[in-house]
């Protein structure tokens, strides 16, 4: 990378620490240095301490009409519940492309939620040698943004049950006059905010005396649907014996209980809004516009009806602005937004993105993470991400596993926590030949987008030759199939595994394959910008858009409750109908069955609600069961996790 500090040179030792102590190993640089490198001046951003800084959104206006680099996403395909390596993959990649073939790059992640780092997962930093330091600093707090999304959200969330109480216990005349007091002088006046409800009721007039008593009611009453509610309270810790709760049994609340509960802040709405905006300005409208249910008449009731949506935002100014941090070789990482890869769309931010093509410049590289595998990562990035964003990559990275692979061809179950099973551990050539179908659809499915692809096999030290190769020739034919083997956009790279899976092989971007990983991403870059192809049009129907991604999945055809019914025929009639799908579906299958692995085909995919995040800008309909708030195993992550209290450093993260 062209700058006037040197590359850090990482001392590897074998066996492979932990990650926490290699993390701890390296004195991370000054994040002035990093963002010297970046040609970025202390006015471009915010300190927070040595190592991190908050980067102004006042650097996109002053590179509007600088050239993007090349934009790269990663996903991965249909992972086991260990994960496969996207993480490290992606750090990896931006270390060799950074470190080691001298062009400018910026790794885009998501920030890490309390959840898995102190559950059964841990962090999200990557592994090994490619991580992203602090460490500790990255899924801990970071800068806050987590924080201020859980506050925001509770505000709304406060704000729609205290409306409700007031309601109940007001006249029209009482609640209107509570709402628009007089002043010093004796005068009446709507706040700014207001107006936006006004005008949502075509109402014109501007002055609260003007209003007839009909015109008082509708401004005044919200008349919210206690049974239509669907925003909850969020708080980032697993916490299982919070999804379900009764709220207002206090005396002072006159018996006005009503069922609700909490979901993870990652969960939150605010956070896909944090994660899909493009501007403070597109910030504010979105969370303005965020619906939280209806009025017994069925309209929706949004967050500006409620007052709040301004309040929103100044809780969630700072939070805008994205992370810069750095890897272990010391490239520059931006981090933001978290959103959940099941409800939401599991990507981090538009704006990290925008300001990393813009620093990187022409040639440059920006690597962007997409959450579990390419059928809901990837799917929502091209077709929710992207279009919010007019961005278009010009290379999708699949990371594959052997050991995922061969629980895709009939494997034992693989579950977090315990010893893998003998078959994963030694050759067998037929459970991985069987699983590459997985694989096979996950290429033809990203290559349908119009982008080039590159499979990397994220390979452990069991990992055999012959599985090796048996992978290789499932990826060249899956290849072939959109290619006619053309070599020049299609490579396969394999490079040794990083994270502390299993004791034994160790490597990091000096390896010759991480550099080859490089090259072959370089190649695909350049040998042309594809034209993004979506998978459907924005104006066909919502169970239209629904098929054409049942379609993708394998699906033959869509099953829809009575429950869904009546959610699409609301929301077409709410006129919603024209938003980007975003599928709530389990990652560990293209089904909704988690147990089906393969590539299944020839099912029916059942639609069991469909729901509407409106200020982030998708319908969401939920496949089967899917869980907001995450529950605790028996032996969580935080026994390992403590303080060296000589030191002050963190340790036991992983």
């Amino acid at each position: 990378m062209s700058s006037s500090r040197s590359v850090r040179k990482l001392e590897v030792v074998s066996p492979v620490p932990a990650d926490i102590d290699i993390a701890n190993s390296v004195e991370p640089f000054h994040i002035s240095e990093i963002a010297k490198d970046l040609n970025l001046s202390p006015n471009h951003y915010d300190l927070y301490g040595k190592y991190k800084a908050k980067v102004l959104l006042s650097v996109l206006d002053e590179l509007e009409s600088s050239d993007n680099g090349y934009y790269v996403v990663v996903g991965g395909i249909t992972p086991t519940p260990l994960g496969e390596g996207k993480s490290t993959t992606t750090v990896g990649l931006c270390q060799a492309l950074g470190a080691y073939l001298d062009r400018k790059v910026v790794t885009c992640l998501r920030q890490p939620s309390q959840g898995p780092t102190f559950g059964i997962k841990g962090g999200a930093a990557g592994g090994g040698y490619s991580q992203v330091i602090p460490m500790d600093e990255f899924n801990l707090h970071l800068t806050g943004d987590i924080h201020a999304i859980t506050a925001a959200n509770n505000l709304l969330a406060a704000a729609i049950d205290t409306r409700i109480f007031h309601e109940s216990t007001q006249s029209d005349k009482a609640l209107f006059n509570r709402l628009c007091p007089p002043n010093k002088e004796g005068k009446r006046k709507f706040s700014d905010i207001m107006f936006r409800r006004l005008k949502k009721l075509d109402i014109t007039k501007t002055q609260p005396e003007d209003l007839t008593p009909e015109e008082v009611k509708k401004f005044a009453r919200l008349d919210i649907d206690p049974n239509s509610i669907t925003w909850r309270r969020v708080m980032d810790v697993n916490d299982r014996f919070l999804r379900k709760i009764t709220v207002g049994q206090g005396p002072e609340e006159k018996g006005m209980v009503r069922e609700t509960g909490f979901d993870i802040s990652v969960a939150s709405e605010i956070m896909a809004v944090l994660a899909l905006t493009t501007s403070l300005a597109d910030m504010r409208g979105r969370l303005g516009k965020m619906v939280i249910g209806n009025s017994k008449a069925g309209e929706p009731i949004t967050a500006d009806d409620l007052g709040v949506g301004g309040a929103l935002t100044v809780l969630m100014k700072d939070a805008i602005n994205p992370t810069l941090m750095q890897t272990l070789e010391g490239t520059p990482v931006l981090v933001h937004a978290g959103p959940f890869a099941n409800i939401a769309h599991g990507n981090s931010s538009i704006v990290a993105d925008k300001i990393a093509l813009k620093l990187v410049g022409p040639q440059g590289f920006v690597v962007t993470e997409a959450g579990f595998g390419a059928d809901i990562g990837t799917e929502k990035f091209m077709n929710i991400k992207c279009r919010y964003s007019d961005l278009r990559p010009q290379c999708a990275v699949i990371v594959a596993t052997i050991r995922a692979l061969k629980m895709h061809g009939g494997g034992p179950e693989v579950v977090a926590g315990k010893p893998l099973d003998h078959a994963y551990l030694n050759e067998n050539v037929p459970l991985v030949e069987a699983g590459c179908v997985n694989l096979a659809r996950h290429i033809i499915n990203t290559k349908a987008y119009g982008v080039n692809v590159v499979v990397a096999v994220n390979k452990f030290s069991t990992d055999t030759e012959a599985e090796m190769n048996a992978v290789m020739n499932a990826a060249m034919a899956a290849g072939d199939l959109m290619l006619v083997s053309d070599m020049d956009t299609f490579s396969f790279i394999t490079f040794p595994c990083i994270r502390r899976v299993l004791e034994g092989l160790y490597s990091h971007t000096n390896d010759q394959k991480y550099v080859d990983l490089g090259v072959a991403v370089q190649r695909a870059c350049a040998s042309g910008i594809q034209q993004l192809k979506y998978l459907y049009p924005l104006d066909i129907s919502i169970k239209e858009k629904i098929e054409a991604i049942a379609k993708s999945y394998g699906a033959s055809g869509v099953e829809y409750t009575e429950q869904a019914e009546k959610q699409i025929e609301m929301y077409t009639k709410q006129g919603f109908s024209g938003l980007p799908i975003c599928m709530a579906k389990t990652q560990y299958s293209f089904s909704h069955n988690a147990a089906e692995k393969g590539a299944p085909s020839g099912f029916i995919l059942p639609i069991r609600d469909v729901r509407a995040s409106i200020g982030a800008g998708f319908i969401y309909p939920l496949v089967g069961t899917m869980s907001t708030m995450p529950g605790l195993p028996t032996r969580p992550c935080f026994y390992e996790i403590d303080l060296d209290t000589a030191t002050g450093k963190v340790i036991g993260l992983s």
